[in-house]
């Protein structure tokens, strides 16, 4: 990426996708080029979360929201400590944020980060063709990155695909920390960082759980040496089929019977351990109203998405694994992927979704307590 942050407001810009097909518009955020893969979020609120939530590493993310920027940036909702995504498109930028917690508007923060973007194109046809075609590869080019659109595209169709792409080690933390419990400490957790957000053990902690955040290389020994009564396995970018890493740690925490919570990239490689395959969707779920039914109970929920991979696991049996029994526990109502799994002979579980959802919706925040009601019983059976 090379950026420039002078004069974006009025500097021509132009998204390029790799099918050849061109929108133009107004450089947003920093001036230079970027590339990455073209994705769409449905979330009309939430944008901050959604920059800086790490899942989104190498994608040129569409918000399909008309108006963004309404609501500024602030210094207390970023998911990590930087933006993630490759680049940002939007139709209509606000020109003036108005919100108590505002610090400064998203367009300044776009530019000191140095994150291209492009504003006034139309997102809704960018959408449908993304709907429709499926997510491809892009780059935002502005300044003096413009040249004509044939070499442009022949520039995006040079980067690498996001199918098979291993990127969950370049956005997780490098070394291991803690997040203390909020009052009485309850358990300990391991949790394993692939690209976890902050709002993560955030909601553990608020229920009395002491987490120890470790790098996505950690090791068994590792994960045992902070004696826990659970591991997590968060959310993160790419695609699963690389994770061999955090697969064969997830197998050894399996093979000890110790309770287990993945979410997101943590059920795809929950996916991968009891020996199910993934598969790239066409064009992923993103956003924060995805209708999502709890098979255990029922209910249906909306959720919040970040993903371009699924789970290939038959959704109407259970299937016998060497770990035992498993089932798909969760399913998404739009489309029938899988969306959760649980193990029924041990106390293991994952969403495909993100049940934390600082911007909203709050529908899933049950996984946390559930997670907790599963280490509470396995502790007072050992006890027995």
């Amino acid at each position: 990426m090379t950026t420039s942050t002078r004069g974006a407001a009025k500097t021509p810009a132009v998204l390029v996708l790799e099918d050849g097909r061109t929108f133009r518009g107004r450089a947003y955020g920093a001036v230079g080029e970027t590339f990455g893969e073209a994705v769409f979020s449905t979330g009309m609120t939430g944008y901050q979360e959604t920059l800086t939530d790490p899942s989104y590493d190498r994608q040129i993310v569409v918000a399909t929201a008309p108006q963004i920027g309404n609501t500024g940036w602030n210094d207390e909702d970023d998911e990590s400590g930087r933006i993630w995504v490759s680049g940002y498109v939007v139709r209509d930028p606000a020109r003036v944020p108005s919100n108590w917690r505002s610090r400064r508007s998203l367009d300044d923060e776009l530019t000191a980060q140095g994150v291209v973007g492009i504003s006034g194109i139309d997102t809704r046809a960018l959408t449908r063709h993304l709907r429709e075609r499926g997510s491809m590869r892009a780059g935002i080019f502005s300044g003096e990155a413009l040249a004509p659109d044939a070499e442009l595209v022949e520039r995006v169709k040079a980067q690498p695909h996001m199918k098979g792409a291993s990127l969950y080690e370049e956005v997780a933390t490098k070394e291991a920390y803690v997040v203390p419990a909020v009052g009485e400490k309850k358990f300990t957790v391991a949790a394993i960082d692939l690209g976890i957000k902050g709002m993560t053990p955030q909601r553990m902690a608020e229920r009395g759980i002491e987490v120890h955040v470790l790098p996505a290389t950690a090791t068994a020994e590792d994960v045992y040496a902070v004696e826990p009564d659970g591991v997590f396995f968060s959310n993160g970018p790419g695609d699963p089929a690389t994770a061999d890493g955090p697969v064969a740690l997830m197998t050894a925490v399996l093979e000890r019977r110790t309770p287990l919570f993945g979410i997101c990239f943590g059920n795809q490689i929950l996916g991968r351990a009891l020996g199910f395959g993934t598969y790239k969707l066409k064009y992923g779920h993103r956003g924060i109203n995805q209708p999502v039914q709890d098979r255990t109970t029922g209910k249906v929920e909306v959720t919040a998405h970040n993903h371009g991979f699924a789970i290939d696991a038959p959704l109407d049996q259970v299937s016998d694994t060497k770990f035992g029994r498993a089932e798909v526990s969760h399913v998404c109502l739009n489309d029938d992927v899988v969306e959760g799994l649980q193990l029924l002979d041990q106390p293991a579980f994952s969403v495909q979704y993100h049940p934390e959802a600082a911007a909203g919706p709050h529908d899933a925040a049950y996984l946390f307590d559930r997670f907790t009601s599963l280490m509470s019983t396995v502790r007072e059976g050992q006890r027995a």
